[in-house]
């Protein structure tokens, strides 16, 4: 076998691993009840996906999370990254994600029923109601995960953030804990379509608190502290101007 056929039924086979443990996922977690559970379910899902796969997942520093309510902030690198979170994380967290994930057939059901919150990327009125719906979720105590990207680019390096998750953080009083995800861009590179075998590491950076007294100094003081922390573990390029 080549090394190109050998990577070839690399990709296919984990394709079907993720397929298979997917939909199993899907159809356990619509009758499941408790929201705990079905967070834990899709936890277990997610590193037994990673653990087929045979890619290692390192989760380092876990213990600088706050037992209370935080608001996590990762570099987006992969379509791979919310498996990978959602591996590492423990099941009290909410991810924050894309609308346009909420119509993709299964995906979009089995994210519903995990308690995700689906935000507007481009329309300015669903943006200003999705911020509203973060703000009350933030204030009644949910622990929260951006991408503060937004997105990700072909060419390796950390985008300039988007404010939500630090408007989001400022309003409730609560703490940002960045976080630095490793191997990704590897494993299933932006523009691909076969999975490779990589090292998957996440790394937990300490926490931020907000410290100026104003709302939208607190805001973007979170905003680039975090990112410049990430940018420092990150060791990629600063595309910001991009």
């Amino acid at each position: 076998m080549t090394s190109k056929l050998i990577r070839m039924v690399y990709g296919i086979y984990v394709w079907l691993v993720f397929l298979a443990i997917g939909l199993c996922t899907t159809l356990l977690a619509l009758f499941l009840p408790g929201l705990e559970r079905r967070r834990r379910l899709s936890r277990a899902a997610s590193r037994a996906v990673l653990s087929l796969a045979g890619m290692s997942l390192a989760v380092k520093s876990l213990e600088t999370i706050p037992a209370g309510q935080c608001v996590i902030v990762a570099n987006h690198a992969s379509y791979l990254d919310g498996l990978v979170m959602t591996a590492a994380l423990p099941p009290r967290f909410a991810f924050v994600i894309k609308r346009e994930m909420s119509r993709v057939p299964l995906a979009g059901l089995l994210l519903r029923r995990l308690g995700s919150q689906f935000v507007e990327r481009f329309d300015r009125h669903g943006t200003a109601t999705d911020a509203r719906r973060m703000m009350r979720n933030a204030v009644s105590g949910q622990s929260l995960v951006f991408f503060p990207e937004g997105t990700f680019s072909r060419q390796p390096g950390l985008l300039k953030f988007h404010t939500g998750a630090f408007v989001t953080a400022a309003r409730a009083g609560c703490p940002i804990v960045p976080a630095v995800v490793r191997g990704t861009r590897e494993a299933l590179p932006p523009g691909g379509v076969l999975p490779r075998l990589s090292r998957i590491e996440v790394e937990f950076l300490l926490p931020l608190r907000p410290v100026a007294a104003r709302a939208t100094k607190a805001t973007t003081d979170l905003r680039d502290r975090a990112r410049s922390a990430i940018l420092l573990e990150l060791r990629e390029p600063d595309l910001s101007a991009a």
